[in-house]
C-alpha cells in the first residue's frame, strides 16, 4: 500500500494521536516543572536509552521480556533525581481514579519516567526535605488536555539547549491512510541545536508549515569541531527526554523498534548527541486504535522514519517556542540580534 500524503496533524502536537492527553505544571520561582502524558486506556510501551547519564524510573518493566508491557502514563520532569518523585504523584493520581493494574484489591498504575538536569539554572531549589515534583505532577494530571503549551512549559521551563534556552516541544504527522505518529520532548541537550555561524536549526530542512519561523538552508559550511570544546561538560548535567506515540496496533517489540528509530531525530536536531553528559531517553507508546497494515515490517519502518522526523521537529520547536529567562537567551532573541 502506498503511504500517501503526509502532513502535520490539526494541532501539530502529540495529542493528534487519539487517546492521549498532556498536562504541564511548572513553578517560575523554581525554574522547573513536570510534563505528564496520560493514556486514555493502557498503551503498549517500550523505551530506548542512548545517553551516558540517564535518570529514569520503571524502564526495566518495559523490557519485552518483562510482564508489564502496558502503561497508564509517562512522566518527563525537571529536577534531576528529585524529579523522579513526579512519577509517584502520577501513580497516586491514577490510583485514586481506579486506573492501573489490579492485584487483588490493589491498583498499581505503571508510570515510567525520565528526568533532566535543571538544578543550576538560577531557580530557587532550596526545597529542604520536600521536593515539589510530586505535587507538580498531580497538578499536571489535573491540567491534562489535547491542547497544551510549548516552550517554557512543564519539564521545558528549566531546560537549556547548548547555550540557548531549551524547552518543551511537540509535533505530529498524519497520514492519508494508515496510522499516525507524534512526538513530545523536553530539550535540554549539552550539544547545540543551531548550525554554527548561522541562526538556523540543524533540523531546518524538516520544518512544516512555518512551525520554526521560516528556516533557510545554512550558508556556512559545517565545522565538525565547533561543538567539541568541552563547555559545560558536567556529567549528568544535561539530557533530552522524549516520547513518540502512535495510534497503530504494535507489539512491544515493535514499539521498541519505534523508540530506537526515533533517536535518529535527536541526531538530526542536536550536535553532538548521546554524549557522556546527556541521559537521552525516548519512550514509545502505541494506543492500538489502528491496525498496522501489511507488510508490517515495511509499515513499521515508515512509522519509525516519520517518528524520527517528528522528534527532530519537536526538539527544534521546543527551542523555538521558548522565551529568555534571565541570562539564558531564547532562540528568537538570538535570531533577532543576528546570532
Amino acid at each position: 500500500m502506498p503511504i500517501g500524503p503526509v502532513r502535520p496533524g490539526p494541532r501539530n502536537l502529540v495529542t493528534d494521536i487519539a487517546g492521549v492527553a498532556v498536562g504541564n505544571a511548572e513553578d517560575m520561582r523554581l525554574r522547573s516543572g513536570v510534563t505528564v502524558l496520560l493514556c486514555e486506556r493502557p498503551a503498549v510501551a517500550a523505551v530506548d536509552v542512548r545517553g551516558g547519564a540517564p535518570g529514569t524510573s520503571e524502564t526495566d518493566s518495559l523490557d519485552p521480556t518483562c510482564i508489564a508491557g502496558r502503561i497508564e502514563a509517562v512522566v518527563l520532569s525537571g529536577g534531576s533525581a528529585f524529579g523522579l518523585d513526579a512519577a509517584s504523584g502520577v501513580r497516586g493520581w491514577l490510583a485514586q481514579r481506579g486506573r492501573g493494574l489490579a492485584f487483588g484489591g490493589a491498583i498499581v498504575p505503571v508510570v515510567p519516567a525520565a528526568i533532566l538536569f535543571d538544578l543550576t539554572n538560577g531557580g530557587d531549589k532550596a526545597w529542604g526535605d520536600t521536593p515539589p515534583y510530586r505535587a507538580l505532577a498531580a497538578r499536571a494530571c489535573d491540567a491534562a488536555a489535547v491542547d497544551f503549551a510549548l516552550g517554557n512549559a512543564g519539564a521545558g521551563l528549566g531546560a537549556r539547549a547548548g547555550q540557548l534556552k531549551g524547552g518543551l516541544g511537540s509535533a505530529s504527522f498524519v497520514l492519508a491512510e494508515g496510522p499516525c505518529v507524534g512526538a513530545l520532548v523536553a530539550a535540554n541537550p549539552w550539544g547545540s541545536v543551531v548550525h554554527p555561524g548561522t541562526t538556523g536549526f540543524y533540523a531546518w530542512s524538516l520544518e512544516q508549515a512555518g512551525e520554526l519561523g521560516g528556516q533557510v538552508p545554512p550558508t556556512v559550511p559545517l565545522d565538525p569541531t565547533q561543538h567539541l570544546d568541552g563547555k559545560r561538560a558536567v556529567p549528568a548535567g544535561n539530557t533530552t527526554i522524549g516520547i513518540v506515540a502512535t495510534d497503530a496496533e504494535l507489539t512491544q517489540v515493535e514499539a521498541r523498534r519505534l523508540a530506537l528509530m526515533a533517536h535518529d531525530g535527536y541526531a538530526r536536531a542536536i550536535r553532538p548527541v548521546h554524549t557522556p553528559f546527556d541521559g537521552d531517553t525516548i519512550f514509545a507508546l502505541a494506543t492500538g486504535r489502528v491496525p498496522l497494515p501489511e507488510p508490517r515490517p515495511l509499515w513499521l519502518a515508515r512509522l519509525g522514519t516519520l517518528a524520527a522526523d517528528c522528534m527532530a521537529r519537536a526538539i527544534a520547536r521546543g527551542v523555538y517556542e521558548a522565551e529568555s529567562i534571565g541570562p539564558i537567551e531564547s532562540y528568537r532573541d538570538f535570531r533577532a540580534r543576528g546570532g
